[in-house]
């Protein structure tokens, strides 16, 4: 039984791999350390639970990573996807430490397996968690465990009490029960506000009733909320999410990173009158997957449609639901409640701007359209093959960026610029200081190892001193 007049070393708000990475190693160092994960224990974890891999600097290759993937191509690709909104000192930090993230997870008991083939090919780049997020959060918990760390769950943090910038309490609702919890030090990794629609509907309104929430539904944004209303600077756009193009037919919410569809770049992509909207090759699929969510939100009735033929099927992931199919184009649309005329305009209209080039799917292949508005630039072949495959696309928000300022030793800022006492953060709640927007397949992952292990360390040091 956990004993909550206890005054513990380190108290972590969450229960993914930034907070229990942050648990790990605060406990190595020494400290008492008690979790307060909000989810029952079948459901710990929060979007940890759905993801593949980390993304990972490294000099030469590993048992996993082939090549090398150094510090100044890291941070470009980043550069890019953020378009320059993040904090390069963190941000470069952040790609440096990585390196070291996965001999720690392996210590933690994480086995991991080279990528996978197809659109989510990223062997150089990306160490993919052999059974997934699901094997990853069951090691670090059993290696948590065995350090002794206690873990609550059923437990909502309802407020953190701040003064002068010290966080003295933290109340709680614990299997429905109120409860106070005292410590030295705090970690925030409660993850974003992306579980609580009302908030959402604040920037996007009602069009967030056609948005799937793929991960975790109790990412409510509660703590965020509070310690932002006490004072703490806030960073990010909250109008910014990590989105994907998500089937139309998943549950609203935790239907995980299976019901993502990867089909984009070696499709077509119309919103619901049929017409195309964005240049569906523009960059690799690992470095555009997370653009394609915001862009259908920003459609009519936040729905699209990714149009291909049996060519393209062999290469992209396989859906968890099952392709709509056709022997035509119109009747493709007409499965799919489209305007078979309009769409079989667009579909011609496309066909006649491809291009003659050597298709490669495995890199920037450079076949591409002309005289066609959006354009394709990349992996531009003609749709003519029967049958016809058709998907319907919703936006699958993974998390929000609006969060909490951090320094480089995870401490949370005041609003005043001056770091708190004795509150730190990991994960989701702080990555908008570094990805302001846009997103890297991988990258959350390493936002949360990286400093969830700086926090568990700082807060350790703190607490003994």
């Amino acid at each position: 039984m956990v004993d909550l007049t206890r005054i513990y070393d380190v108290l972590v708000i969450g229960g993914g791999n930034a907070a229990m990475t942050a648990a790990v190693t605060a406990r190595q160092a020494g400290a008492s350390v008690l979790v307060l994960e909000h989810a029952p224990k079948a459901l710990r974890g929060g979007n940890s639970r759905h993801t593949r891999n980390l993304r990972a600097m490294h000099q030469a290759p590993t048992s996993v990573l082939t090549e090398a993937y150094l510090e100044d191509e890291y941070w470009d690709d980043l550069l890019r996807v953020t378009g320059g909104q993040t904090d390069e000192n963190l941000a470069r930090m952040t790609i440096r430490a990585s390196e070291a993230a996965l001999p720690f997870l392996e210590e933690c008991g994480v086995r991991f397996q080279p990528s996978l083939t197809g659109t989510l090919s990223l062997s150089r780049t990306n160490a993919f968690f052999l059974g997934g997020g699901k094997a990853l959060l069951n090691a670090v918990y059993a290696t948590a465990e065995k350090l002794g760390v206690d873990i609550l769950y059923d437990t909502e943090v309802r407020e953190v009490h701040l003064e002068d910038g010290f966080a003295r309490e933290v109340d709680i609702n614990h299997k429905g029960f109120p409860e106070t919890v005292r410590a030295k030090c705090v970690i925030a990794s409660s993850g974003g506000f992306q579980g609580n629609l009302d908030w959402m509907r604040q920037y996007w309104g009602d069009a967030v009733d056609n948005f799937v929430i793929r991960g975790t539904p109790y990412a409510k944004g509660r703590v965020l909320k509070n310690l932002l209303a006490q004072g703490i600077a806030q960073i990010g756009d909250p109008t910014q999410f990590h989105a994907v193009a998500l089937d139309a037919r998943a549950p609203q919410f935790d239907g995980g990173i299976v019901t993502r569809l990867d089909s984009v770049p070696f499709s077509i992509v119309v919103n619901q009158h049929g017409q195309r909207f964005y240049n569906e090759g523009e960059d690799v699929w690992p470095k555009r997957y997370a653009i394609w969510g915001r862009l259908i939100a920003q459609q009519p009735g936040q729905i699209a449609y990714s149009i291909c033929d049996a060519k393209s099927v062999p290469l992209f992931m396989p859906s968890v639901f099952p392709a709509i199919t056709a022997g035509s184009v119109g009747e493709l649309a007409q499965k799919m409640g489209l305007d078979p005329a309009t769409v079989e305009a667009t579909v011609r209209e496309y066909n006649a701007a491809v291009q003659p080039g050597n298709f490669n799917d495995r890199t920037l292949d450079g076949c591409h359209t002309e005289g066609l508005t959006p354009p394709k630039t990349n992996w531009a072949r003609t749709i003519d093959q029967a049958p016809f495959i058709g998907y319907p696309l919703r936006p699958g928000i993974t998390f929000t960026y609006l969060g909490v300022k951090v320094n480089e030793r995870a401490r949370v800022l005041m609003d005043n610029g001056k770091p708190t006492a004795n509150l730190f953060a990991s994960g989701e709640i702080m990555a908008g200081n570094i990805l302001g927007k846009g997103y890297l397949a991988g990258f959350g992952m390493t936002i949360g190892t990286v400093f969830g292990r700086i926090a568990g360390a700082e807060a350790a040091k703190h607490a003994r001193n």
